[in-house]
């Protein structure tokens, strides 16, 4: 084979290699840094510090509003729609107006409260028993009786209905629709009622529904802080789940993957170390990124500047080798939706563009080889 052609040969393999992408993991740290505010993209790229942290770490907040925990509890003994009412009226005459000839008292059993609230007694008329303890309904029975028959003696029993059950679903042994008793008249009552929980207490949520209002807290805060152990009311629909907060990582790692939340609060160092830390072979430990959609009030604070009204991009940055870098990832916690990306070392993209380069020149030499014989 004459020079030309050798050296033809061997350009056009260096070109094949120049027009060729070598694949990557994600973007590069220059490009990250290109996608700013202040060059060609919309995302906000801070650099982690202290003061960035506790900006940034502030929680969501879970908890019960005040509509729930200003519900006074419910009596155990106090009457509701749906319950069972028995009356046993005694007289002081030989002819009572209610007992019959062989008897001095009269029993009206089965009187179920309807849905208003109210029974009907003979007599007495119709009479609103819900809401009323079993003493009292005697007393306003024996003040309408009294009219009709002297002095008479009345004693009033309830048999609980089910005018006034919570339906208790998720994340708990036993999934179930329960009474409001004054064994379990608190939320956390009701949850020992149906077998405690079955998922980890660390990520346990409680979200209790209330007509057209939901609210959720933490389950060990409300062993914590009494306000959140709120009463139960008939009808509460209350769902124990686990924690179903996720984030991704991504680039030079041990692994990618999607994760799950362990815990209440997870540094990016731990977020790091459950996918098996950095690739020490192609990790570039000052670009390490965290990208977040930001809460407007958050990111006002940080910025120190603006009045956002939606969720601003940000781009959070750690340099693992700066003198508080280990620290300021540490420190910095991870949300819901984060997105952890670690940039690729220049010197590995490098030997990968090496490499690529020189398994193609070898291969052009063997096809010069190749011809050079057939000359």
């Amino acid at each position: 084979m004459t020079l030309g052609r050798r050296t033809a040969l061997l350009c056009a393999a260096a070109a094949v290699v120049a027009s060729c992408a070598i694949p990557t993991d994600g973007p590069t740290r220059s490009q990250i840094f290109e996608g700013s505010v202040l060059r060609s993209g919309d995302a906000h790229i801070v650099m982690v510090n202290k003061r960035v942290s506790h900006a940034a770490n502030r929680p969501e907040a879970l908890g019960f509003s005040h509509a729930l925990r200003s519900g006074a509890l419910l009596g155990g003994d106090t009457i509701r729609p749906g319950d069972t009412i028995a009356i046993n009226v005694y007289e002081n005459v030989p002819e009572g107006l209610l007992a019959p000839e062989t008897a001095n008292n009269a029993i009206v059993e089965e009187l179920q409260v309807d849905d208003a609230g109210f029974i009907f007694v003979p007599y007495a008329g119709r009479i609103r028993a819900a809401g009323q303890t079993p003493d009292a309904l005697r007393r306003i029975l024996t003040s309408s009786l009294d009219e009709q028959t002297p002095d008479p003696q009345v004693v009033v029993s309830r048999e609980q209905g089910d005018g006034a059950t919570v339906s208790v679903t998720g994340g708990v042994t036993s999934q179930g629709v329960y009474p409001v008793t004054r064994a379990s008249n608190r939320l956390s009552s009701m949850i020992a009622t149906a077998g405690g929980i079955d998922v980890p207490l660390e990520t346990a949520q409680v979200l209790v529904t209330r007509g057209n209002r939901q609210d959720s807290a933490w389950l060990q805060d409300i062993y914590s802080n009494p306000t959140l152990d709120i009463a139960m009311r008939g009808g509460d629909r209350v769902l124990v789940r686990e924690d179903a907060r996720a984030f991704s990582v991504l680039g030079a790692t041990g692994s990618t993957s999607r994760m799950t939340f362990e815990e209440r609060e997870i540094s990016t160092i731990d977020a790091l170390a459950m996918v098996g830390g950095l690739d020490p072979l192609r990790a570039d430990p000052t670009g390490v990124f965290v990208f977040r959609d930001e809460r407007p009030e958050v990111a006002t604070e940080i910025l120190g500047f603006g009045k956002f009204v939606t969720d601003v991009r940000f781009v959070y940055v750690l340099d693992l080798t700066a003198p508080t870098g280990m620290f300021n990832a540490r420190d910095f916690k991870v949300r819901d939706g984060d997105t952890i990306f670690v940039t690729e070392a220049p010197a590995s993209r490098w030997s990968r563009q090496i490499a690529a380069l020189t398994g193609s020149l070898t291969a052009a030499t063997a096809i010069d080889s190749i011809l050079t014989d057939g000359d």
